[in-house]
Parts: structure tokens; C-alpha cells; sequence
């Protein structure tokens, strides 16, 4: 038996020598609805105004081996069947690359509506790089995000064309970055695009500012939830931070005045939760959860690496609270009101190496708002 007395990193790191690939982002979509581009969870769901669940899970599509999206999938809908009503998740929220490779509407069967046909709730999506991006050589030429627009973007909820699985609906999504109105949460989901990093232009970002002032006046009734498919912080070895992803983060932070209470993304194919502190001694969590069955997972760096680093003060002051780089998993946050404001509780389930069917709790964390 060896030992490796290696150590993985504890904070964010950058990966060195990568390509700016801006010039990949597609053009969006035209709205299906209207702006600010808002959607009422209670028209899908009915949700206590006192507590609620919901599971959220990023970068399901699997192609090659999709054991893990299958078990995946499984365990939800066993959270579903399983408890009280209070604790059974009210729908689930997707932190994007739904299909792999590119976004077409032939994969959407075998990697979305098969796996989740079980899955007798609501479910919202924003859209990963792999659902933005378009394959040359499919026959049938299509336009980004026209597939993903069909399944979430709809005007109206109706059959799917190119889905033999009649009993889900399209969902009706306002915009491919919109905002999910709950009774205790604004979630506000944006559009990060297909380069590497993300990119976000700028009638994006004036909306952001804009639903980041909106939101912060139903505070400290409702939370702040933020989700964008690449993730701002990671210290894995195939992606690494997100320099553009942070750097739009905290200009629309400062343009608005407002933080959110919690980050969520996808991207990278593992989970990690960071915290980030800032200088008036707040603390906005990071949470990573793309381990959502992609036969590919991205475990940590170890330190001393030289294809990475940790020398860029966009990174100073976040610390990595836990993490599991090994295992598939998928989240299920509650939400509940409080005497002061708004309570949020995350558990992250990852499935067995060792051949136990039952997931475990890998990590639990709760924050008040």
C-alpha cells in the first residue's frame, strides 16, 4: 500500500496557459416572454409560504456510460416518493448541460426525458455550454438553444416534438436568463453561454443589476439565489476558475449595491462549496454541483502543480468549506422562514463506490439569510 502525501488544494485555483475562446459565444434566442422575464413557482407547484424543498443538479448528460445520470435520476425521484410532503423536493432546478455534446434535439430522449421520466415534479433548467452549443455536422441544421428553448422556453405548455415521453409538457420559461418567483426565494438564473469561462453580454447584465435591486426590496422575506452554469470558483483540473464569471459577479454587485445570499453552478463536474468573505465581514457562499452524471469526473488539484496557481487577488479571501471530486451527487436545499429573515439548508447526496444502492449525506451546511 502507498501513500500519497500529497495535498489537494483548499482554495480556488486558475489553470495556466488557456485560450480565450470568447469568439465560440452564440447569439440568444429571442424571449418567450416578457421582460423582467419573471415565472411564479406557484403556478407549477404548491409550496408552503413557512418551508419548502427542492433538488438542483447540473451536468446530467451522459452519452458514453449513463449509469450515473441513471442512478442519479433514481434517487430523486426516491426523495420524491419517500417522506412527508413538507420534506419531499417541490421540483428541481438544472444548473445546465442537460445534453451532451451539443445542444440537439435527437439527444434529449436518451438524456433527459428517459432518465427523468419518474420524476413526477416541475422542472427548471438554465443552460450549459454543451445545451448552447451547436454540431456542425448534424444534418438537420438547428440554431442555439433551439432544442433547449423547445423543452424550457416555451409560450405554452404542450407536447414536445422530438420527445416520445408525452406526460412531460414543455416548460414556459420567459427567457433562456430569467428569474423563478417563490415564496421564499427569488432564484435568479442567468445565461452563461459556450466559451470555456462563460461570457455574458451586456442587455444581460443590465437585467442582472436590475433583478438584483428588485429582489434585494423583498428582502428579508425572500433570499437571493443566484445560478449560473459556470462556476466562478473551483479548484478542479479541468477547468479552474472563471476569471470572466467572477469579474461579472462583482461589477454587477457593486453597479446594483446588492450581493446574493448564495451562488449556485455547474460546469465543472464534481462538487465543492467555497465561502467567500468580504471586507465588511459578510459571507457569500459558492456552491459547485455538477456531478450529475457525466461519465467524466474532475477531481482536485494537488498543490505545487505548475499547470496552476493561486497568485490573482480575485481569488483572495474564498475558502474551500468541503468537497467531493469521486462520487456522482445531486443537492436538496429547504428553505424556511424564520423570525429574522429566511433559513437555507443544503444536503448534497452522493452515490456509493462500494456498491450501496443508498446515497450518502456528504455534506450538509445552513445559512440564514
Amino acid at each position: 500500500m502507498t501513500f500519497d502525501a500529497r495535498k489537494k488544494y483548499d482554495r480556488p485555483i486558475i489553470k495556466l496557459h488557456q485560450p480565450d475562446d470568447t469568439y465560440k459565444a452564440q447569439p440568444l434566442p429571442a424571449p418567450s416572454g416578457t421582460y423582467p422575464y419573471h415565472l411564479n413557482l406557484n403556478k407549477f407547484a404548491d409550496v408552503s409560504n413557512e418551508k419548502f424543498s427542492f433538488n438542483m443538479v447540473g451536468d446530467t448528460g451522459g452519452i458514453r456510460n449513463p449509469d450515473g445520470q441513471k442512478k442519479i435520476a433514481e434517487q430523486m425521484c426516491k426523495q420524491i416518493r419517500n417522506g412527508n410532503t413538507e420534506e419531499q423536493p417541490a421540483f428541481l432546478y438544472h444548473l445546465g448541460d442537460v445534453v451532451y455534446h451539443f445542444g440537439e434535439a435527437e439527444q434529449y430522449d436518451r438524456q433527459f426525458f428517459i432518465p427523468y421520466k419518474q420524476y413526477t415534479r416541475p422542472i427548471f433548467a438554465i443552460a450549459g455550454n454543451h445545451d448552447s452549443d451547436v454540431n456542425p455536422a448534424n444534418p438537420k441544421p438547428y440554431k442555439s438553444l433551439d432544442a433547449f428553448s423547445a423543452v424550457f422556453c416555451d409560450t405554452e405548455s404542450r407536447d414536445i416534438s422530438f420527445s416520445e415521453n408525452k406526460l412531460r409538457k414543455s416548460m414556459v420559461q420567459p427567457n433562456v436568463y430569467w428569474t423563478l418567483q417563490t415564496p421564499l426565494a427569488n432564484i435568479i438564473g442567468l445565461h452563461s453561454n459556450t466559451p470555456k469561462y462563460g461570457y455574458i453580454g451586456d442587455d444581460q447584465r443590465k437585467w442582472f443589476v436590475a433583478e438584483l435591486k428588485a429582489a434585494a426590496k423583498e428582502r428579508p422575506g425572500k433570499a437571493i439565489i443566484v445560478c449560473v452554469h459556470h462556476a466562478p470558483y473551483t479548484a478542479d483540473f479541468n477547468h479552474g476558475s472563471s476569471i470572466p464569471m467572477i469579474t461579472f459577479l462583482e461589477d454587477a454587485f457593486k453597479e446594483s449595491g446588492v450581493r446574493p445570499d448564495i451562488i449556485f453552478s455547474g460546469h465543472v463536474h464534481n462538487y465543492q462549496r467555497f465561502n467567500k468573505t468580504y471586507t465588511d465581514g459578510k459571507i457569500l457562499p459558492f456552491v459547485v454541483c455538477g456531478a450529475g452524471g457525466f461519465d467524466e469526473l474532475h477531481s482536485l488539484v494537488y498543490e505545487n502543480d505548475t499547470l496552476y496557481s493561486t497568485d490573482n487577488r480575485l481569488l483572495d479571501n474564498v475558502s474551500l468549506q468541503n468537497y467531493c471530486d469521486s462520487q456522482y451527487g445531486f443537492l436538496k436545499i429547504t428553505l424556511e422562514k424564520t423570525d429574522t429573515g429566511v433559513g437555507l439548508t443544503g444536503q448534497y447526496f452522493a452515490l456509493n463506490n462500494n456498491g450501496n444502492p443508498e446515497p450518502s449525506c456528504m455534506d450538509s451546511f445552513s445559512y440564514t439569510f
